[in-house]
């Protein structure tokens, strides 16, 4: 039967579109802007509230929530328990049961909708170091925390396991914590960033302060971003981990930061 990708055309949706249609699976696509999607696939056309009108024929579904609430969260998932038997959520590294990421509601709300779940728990996307993509053309990258150790993960390898996790039981009520294969601090993405575009990009520290209201500006909850901003303090000296659970799912190691960058280096030109 069918699988459904919601965020079909976005950073991570769009490889897990190519991953299952590579293994032959048919695809439906969720998306806004059909044109994205590669042809001869399924496009459904709407977004994550619409859900309930695209569910026919669907057996398994890769949820991607794209909002910074779970507001709504409650009726998606009840279309979902009531038509399909598998959903693989992307959910967010370090959820519990009380945290108060939208991520842990929604797990909650799958583990007891009764429909089988893997989740996906993905720490740092490398994706988002495109935020400084003006800056490095620049040359100076100005932001906070730049001693902060991250393990980013490519939106690939989320993608690879996503895949595995839809097309195999095998990862039925399995939560697994994703990260990339090394820890860079901030600094050290920035001058790789710079090395995959051919010049010399340095680091200036920004107030806590500022960069609040910098997050504020771009419409982060204020909540969202006191937490996100304690976070990154603690990692100066407590750096995030790395997990082998890529190369253990798909049996490849997780792609470093500097190939990461390599690609994407158009886009910070």
């Amino acid at each position: 039967m069918t699988i459904l990708v919601t965020g079909a055309t976005g950073n991570v949706g769009r490889h897990v579109v190519a991953g299952l249609t590579a293994t032959g699976e048919p695809v439906r696509a969720v998306t806004r802007t059909p044109s994205k999607v590669p042809e001869g696939v399924e496009v459904a056309r709407g977004d994550i509230a619409d859900l309930g009108s695209m569910l026919d024929g669907v057996d398994r579904v890769f949820l991607l929530w794209p909002h910074m609430t779970a507001d709504g969260a409650d009726a998606v998932v009840s279309a979902l328990a009531s038509r399909v038997s598998h959903v693989v959520f992307l959910s967010a590294r370090g959820v519990t049961d009380d945290s108060p990421l939208f991520h842990a509601r929604i797990e909650r709300l799958l583990r007891d909708s009764g429909v089988g779940w893997t989740f996906l728990r993905a720490g740092g996307f490398a994706t988002n170091t495109l935020e400084w993509a003006p800056q490095v053309r620049t040359g100076v990258v100005r932001w906070v925390h730049g001693g902060a150790g991250r393990s980013l993960i490519h939106e690939r390898d989320i993608a690879d396991v996503a895949v595995e996790a839809l097309t195999s039981s095998a990862h039925a009520g399995a939560a697994y914590e994703l990260t990339g294969p090394e820890t860079l601090t901030q600094v050290e993405q920035v001058r790789t960033l710079g090395a995959a575009v051919g010049r010399e990009v340095r680091w200036e520290e920004m107030p806590v302060a500022e960069a609040r209201e910098s997050l504020l500006a771009q419409g982060w909850d204020p909540e969202f971003a006191d937490n996100g901003l304690a976070y990154w303090a603690t990692l100066v000296d407590r750096p995030e981990t790395v997990t082998g659970v890529v190369e253990e799912i798909t049996g490849k190691p997780g792609r470093r930061f500097a190939e990461w960058a390599v690609e994407h280096a158009a886009d910070f030109r």
